[in-house]
């Protein structure tokens, strides 16, 4: 529990009535509240000036190199909410494994885990492992005072995709071979995941995190029977895990059309959905009881002013009659997006559902 959090699970007086966390809780908002996955990095000149030089995973050990980052979108564009920066992998490097960030290609891991032996190398997250992530947490809530910080990690099945493959894939041959030809061992992997991933949120929340989003990048890959049978019961006990704290749990992934009803049903207070599916669809898919985090695509930005605003109306017109409704990009912001076009985007918006 945060120090600043009452012990009813309450969230920090200064964010509770943030248009932001207001959503998740599918309550009445001021206007529509709007953040952007990938908001803090490479589409920003301010972000490439600090990590120049620093490598990415070095650059998540640095406090104050975190706050500045996690803070620069938030300056520039107005958004209503914060999410950490950091990576995915972040605590599986806090553990012990081998593994490195290659700049074009991605998450890079040394000895893949193939075998029941390698995963005595998962061992248990302490808080000790990420004392930086709560060094910079308390930096950042006090700097972001009534601005809801999200804290995150990524999902039991994108973790061991990394870790089985070796590296960022395609098909995830090896990852599913495991998952059908040795499913007591993929239990068993994405159960130690499971763990490891909700030790890390666990962190984030008690130094301060308003909320938290599991991102499952390549959940999309995998049809809904395989999902259900083989990944959302380790979703699932990371979702139970953070329950008591009290703080709003968003799941995310790429592709998962087919899936939103599980991911869903798997835990989370709000559904992020990319682009694929039109928001008043995503809500018969996910049913009641659940707010929506989406949808526009990320491409859109590249266009003209009046070709973004007449998309971003249909996302809009599309969440009308949703519960709850947080405004973001369908996946994450491309790195040579202009700044600007995201500046007058979170205007927009706001301007557009003021109540």
């Amino acid at each position: 529990m945060s120090a600043n959090a009452s012990p009813t699970g309450m969230q920090p007086t200064a964010t509770y009535d943030s248009p932001f966390l207001k959503a998740c809780r599918r309550e009445p908002v001021p206007h529509t509240p709007v953040w952007f996955m990938r908001q803090a990095g490479r589409s920003l000149p301010e972000y490439r000036k600090v990590r120049e030089g620093i490598p990415m995973l070095e650059s998540c050990t640095r406090p104050e190199l975190v706050t500045e980052i996690t803070l620069q979108p938030v300056r520039r564009h107005g958004v209503d909410a914060a999410i950490y920066y950091s990576d995915i992998v972040v605590p599986l490097k806090a553990i012990g494994l081998d593994l490195d960030i290659k700049p074009g290609v991605g998450p890079v891991v040394a000895e893949p885990v193939r075998t029941r032996a390698d995963l005595a190398r998962l061992r248990d997250l302490t808080p000790e492992d990420v004392s930086y992530v709560t060094e910079a947490i308390g930096l950042l809530t006090r700097e972001l005072g009534a601005t809801p910080l999200i804290g995150f990690a990524g999902a039991p099945f994108t973790l061991a995709s990394y870790l089985v493959e070796g590296g960022p894939s395609r098909t995830y041959e090896n990852a599913k071979a495991m998952m059908y030809g040795d499913p007591e061992l993929w239990a068993d992997l994405l159960d130690r995941l499971a763990d490891i991933t909700a030790a890390f949120l666990k962190v984030q929340i008690e130094a301060g995190a308003s909320a938290v989003q599991l991102f499952d990048s390549w959940a999309g890959a995998l049809a809904p029977a395989d999902y259900r049978r083989s990944v959302m019961s380790a979703s699932a006990k990371v979702f139970d895990a953070v329950a008591g704290y009290g703080v709003p749990r968003i799941h995310f992934g790429v592709g998962t059309g087919e899936l939103l009803g599980l991911m869903g049903e798997a835990g989370a207070d709000v559904v992020g959905v990319d682009w694929r599916v039109p928001l008043d669809e995503a809500a018969r898919r996910v049913g009641p009881g659940k707010a929506l985090q989406g949808n526009l695509d990320p491409t859109v930005l590249f266009s003209t002013p009046q070709a973004v605003e007449a998309k971003v109306r249909e996302v809009l017109d599309a969440a009308a009659g949703l519960e709850g409704h947080v405004f973001n990009l369908g996946h994450g912001v491309m790195p040579t997006t202009d700044p600007d076009a995201l500046t007058r985007l979170t205007e927009y918006v706001h301007t557009r559902t003021a109540r």
